[in-house]
């Protein structure tokens, strides 16, 4: 492999297998795809990974699979089998990083645990994304992001207060889960670099959405105090909420700083609620959300979203347009951040996607292209391990690929 150059992206050289399915796991390799690394998706040969059905498709082609499995070459390989073993340990050896969701003994089942991969590879990095991590007592029972958002206590505060608890309609915990497991990957390599030795990074879909949700278990240890479903409104502050307009479109209004709540009640002709006692801390405004609420939300309701929206930026007040996708795919701030760029894709064409998740100044990362088909790569990677055509027919007689 040739040497980096100095503006290459900052992850060129580093070798990942992606064993994951389904959505944390794959998303983590994504990102780390994005900015360089050389990524390979491994797949069985006959139940592909299900995000590629996932969703819309076109022409057949699942368009999940086209973000998801972008930057990656794709091959087959089926671990139970010995011919599938042997080519994992192979592919092993010259491998950073192994990112695998598969359920607490697995691995083991086909001797193909941590003291089997680092006796090849003593600089391997195993990441383990599992629902519940790989002890305690749920450990074994099956884990999806539904399940992390309902037991971190997500659910039980979004929503009415008086409905049930409510999930995001999409994978909120995977992708919590894909992102910190992106960064304890890079804090493992980051270690590795210090002892020249790898190590396995246990990542329970349970614990990074617990840690986004804030500090819950320090006011219930402190105070007793169990945060109640609000809606769209905050213990911390008011007003906040979503405001109805008069062209029958929706705002979204903030006010988590003090000086922002009083601009807001400037413009909408409402100083002196500036001047009632409980309105000098976020605390007492939620307390009186209703006054807020009637106040911001009577002003917005006789003008348009054009004009909120212009009124609120000339008076340096917090405020959003609430989008759909048909909305964010125009948003001009999206558009100058580069946000949605488009893929060239042999299969389908040009194709939109959310561009690398942040921008580098020196040396960004980019999107090579998106998700292959199952399985495009086994050939070219397999050879280049060294495999002979006999191997591969070998591999396919066996049913390993």
């Amino acid at each position: 492999m040739s040497r980096p150059s100095p503006t290459d992206p900052p992850l060129t050289g580093l070798r990942v297998l992606d064993l994951a399915t389904l959505f944390a796991g794959p998303l983590a390799a994504t990102l780390l795809g994005d900015f360089g690394a050389e990524v390979v998706k491994v797949e069985h040969p006959r139940k592909p990974d299900p995000s590629r059905g996932h969703g819309p498709s076109k022409d057949g082609i699942g368009l999940w699979w086209k973000v998801l499995g972008r930057n990656k070459r794709t091959i087959t390989l089926d671990l139970s089998k010995p011919g599938g073993r042997a080519t994992l340990l192979r592919l092993v050896e010259n491998t950073d990083v192994v990112i695998e969701n598969f359920r607490p003994g697995t691995l083991e089942k086909w001797d193909l645990g941590w003291p089997e991969l680092s006796a090849v590879n003593p600089r391997l990095v195993l990441a383990r994304v599992t629902g519940f991590g790989q002890f305690g007592p749920y450990a074994h029972r099956p884990g999806f992001g539904t399940l992390a958002e309902a037991m971190s206590g997500f659910a039980a505060i979004t929503g009415e207060p008086d409905a049930p608890p409510t999930l995001p309609p999409f994978g909120l915990a995977d992708s919590i889960a894909g992102l910190t497991t992106a960064y304890a990957v890079m804090a493992a390599l980051a270690g590795r670099d210090r002892t020249g030795e790898g190590q396995v990074v246990d990542m329970a879909l349970i614990e990074p959405i617990l840690t986004a949700l804030g500090p819950q278990p320090t006011w219930y240890d402190q105070l007793g105090h169990v945060q109640p479903r609000t809606g769209n409104r905050s213990q911390n502050n008011a007003p906040r909420g979503t405001y109805l307009t008069a062209d029958g479109t929706w705002v979204a209004v903030s006010t988590s700083a003090q000086s922002i709540a009083e601009r807001v009640m400037h413009l909408v002709g409402r100083p002196e609620l500036i001047e009632e006692p409980w309105f000098a801390t976020g605390a007492g405004r939620a307390r009186h959300a209703d006054v807020l609420d009637e106040a911001v939300g009577g002003w917005i309701a006789r003008h348009t979203r054009t004009d909120v929206l212009a009124a609120f930026e000339k008076a340096e007040a917090a405020v959003a347009p609430v989008q759909d996708v048909r909305d964010v795919m125009a948003d001009p701030q999206y558009q100058a951040l580069g946000t949605i760029t488009t893929v060239d894709d042999p299969e389908l064409g040009p194709l939109r996607m959310q561009n690398v998740l942040f921008r580098l100044s020196a040396t960004p990362g980019a999107i090579r292209w998106a998700g292959r088909p199952h399985g495009a790569d086994t050939e070219e990677v397999l050879t280049g391990l060294g495999l002979t055509p006999d191997d591969l027919a070998a591999l396919r007689a066996e049913g390993a690929l």
